[in-house]
């Protein structure tokens, strides 16, 4: 392991002082910029005041939207499912890591990251990193190790989002709040990830800016609906007071209804009367639950593509299928950019403090494996194989899933198969081949079909036969580039080829079989 390495820089060109490394930047404090608590925006929250909050956002304050963005996930039930279902089926997928050759030292390079990345915390780590989907980016601080003499990461530290703000001259460039002026970030100390929802500044990208006015309409719609069921889940209750009544009176009788809403009880004088009058609103409850659902679907549009999977809607199996597909394209996509930061603030930073700077480095790959018809592909290699086609085995391994064997393991075998007579003639002394066919002849336990083929073998016109079918053929396939000049090549040669007397020879042998067989006598 390399023990200091002068001149490095990481990606943004920033100096890696290793001596740093080890310290936290962005711990929390009490009187400082950096606190735990902080505001809710969405308490009283009204159209002008989110125009405000959203407008401040891009113009260098993010804190309130910030505040907004963590207060929508706590009280909006809908939008903190879908968001969380977005997070954890990122988070859920198959994490593989590729050396940079096969190399030695590549693939214990690559090992390093694997071993990192199989840290029981490190999917509740994504989950965090994942909170840009949200916000638009999320900050994550490396806390480093060096026990061993090796660089390794102990823990990714999510950091509220509220301590940071963007640099005032590209709107941007992520700065770290400090009591005495905001600070740039520490090389090799960041996971920085920038959810690219939608094209433009960081704090424009997140998903929050556009269910924030639904999250708004959502609010109000579920306020009017709760004081449409108090005011009309129960009957309207009428007192009545006679006319001699006193101002104290009606004062008891006015506290009796209303006592009757609340307490469902009350008393008054005998000679006064309360009635209940039943309204007849038929129907018009439906208009918020229609409502809410709508602002509901939308949410579900933006955040994951699609209604079929997080609401009843029609379509059945087809349509599901085809909302599905839209949301493997979003999954894909944030897969890719979360393997893009990974690969670039962990993998990068992991393997030069350990090995030094290099010119290629593993790479981290998050997804699901490409589905391929194995049968096909084994069968093609089959028979592609014994006509001269070139296939990697431990290529094949990777397609078909199966782990290169440790050298104490057990192997499967193909079963072994009967050695053919022919094999162990001398092929170039003929005499003694059509002498060893004879001699197989006068067997009176040969089998007829052997025979013919022990004859056809031993004869000396076989090779003359057969010769313009396979000549120069083996070369032909070799060079080919792909399965489909093999077809090609196959298909020329059976155009011009002429197999009349190989044709007659196979159908002479095998009537002379047949004839054998049915006569019970030797083939002569």
């Amino acid at each position: 392991m390399a023990e200091f390495y002068n001149g490095l820089v990481d990606y943004r060109g920033q100096p890696i002082r290793k001596a740093e490394l080890t310290e936290e930047q962005a711990g929390p404090t009490t009187r400082g910029v950096r606190q735990h608590w902080g505001d809710h925006p969405a308490n009283g929250l009204t159209p002008g005041r989110l125009a405000n909050i959203l407008r401040e956002s891009i113009e260098g304050d993010p804190l309130r939207y910030l505040e907004l963005a963590e207060d929508m996930e706590e009280r909006h039930e809908h939008y903190a499912a879908v968001l969380s279902t977005r997070k954890l089926q990122v988070a859920g997928l198959e994490i593989t890591v590729e050396a940079a050759s096969e190399d030695a030292g590549d693939i214990e390079k690559a090992d390093l990251v694997r071993e990192v990345i199989g840290r029981d915390e490190f999917q509740d780590e994504l989950i965090d990193i994942l909170d840009a989907l949200g916000k638009g980016f999320s900050a994550t601080e490396i806390v480093w190790e060096t026990s061993a003499r090796q660089w390794m990461p102990v823990a990714l530290k999510h950091r509220d989002a509220r301590w940071f703000t963007f640099c005032a001259d590209d709107g941007d460039t992520l700065l770290l709040k400090q009591p005495d002026g905001d600070e740039e970030l520490k090389a090799y100390s960041w996971i920085v990830h920038r959810a690219k929802v939608k094209t433009g500044l960081t704090i424009r990208g997140g998903l929050a800016r556009g269910v924030a006015w639904s999250f708004l309409f959502k609010n109000y719609t579920a306020k009017d609906w709760a004081i449409f069921c108090e005011a009309y889940g129960q009957p309207l209750r009428v007192g009545k007071y006679g006319p001699g009544a006193t101002d104290e009176d009606k004062s008891t009788l006015l506290r009796a209804v209303a006592g009757i809403a609340s307490d469902f009880a009350a008393i008054m004088p005998e000679s006064m009367s309360v009635e209940f009058v039943k309204a007849d609103i038929s129907g018009s409850h439906e208009l918020y639950e229609k409502r809410s659902k709508y602002l509901d679907e939308q949410i579900s549009k933006l955040v994951l593509g699609q209604v079929g999977t997080t609401d009843a809607v029609a379509g059945g199996f087809s349509g599901n299928k085809v909302h599905n597909e839209v949301r493997e394209d979003i999954e894909r996509a944030d897969a890719r950019q979360l393997s893009a930061t990974l690969n670039r603030d962990l993998v990068r930073p992991l393997v030069t403090l350990n090995f030094g700077p290099q010119a290629k480095y593993p790479k981290l790959k998050i997804g699901r494996p490409d589905e391929q018809d194995i049968k096909s592909l084994v069968d093609n290699v089959a028979k592609l194989v014994p006509l001269g086609l070139k296939v990697s085995m431990s290529t094949m391994r990777d397609k078909i899933g199966v782990p290169d064997p440790d050298e104490d393991e057990e192997l499967l075998v193909a079963p072994r198969l009967a050695e053919p007579a022919n094999d162990k003639v001398d092929h170039e002394d003929k005499g003694a081949q059509k002498t060893e066919a004879a001699a197989l002849q006068n067997q009176t336990d040969a089998d007829a079909i052997d025979a013919a083929i022990e004859l056809a073998l031993v004869d000396e016109g076989w090779e003359q036969l057969v010769s313009p079918v396979v000549d120069g053929l083996q070369e032909e396939i070799a060079a080919a580039q792909s399965a489909e000049e093999v077809r090609d090549i196959l298909r020329d040669r059976a155009r011009g080829l002429d197999v009349s007397a190989l044709t007659d020879m196979l159908a002479g042998l095998t009537f002379a079989a047949r004839i054998s067989g049915e006569a019970d006598e030797r083939l002569d």
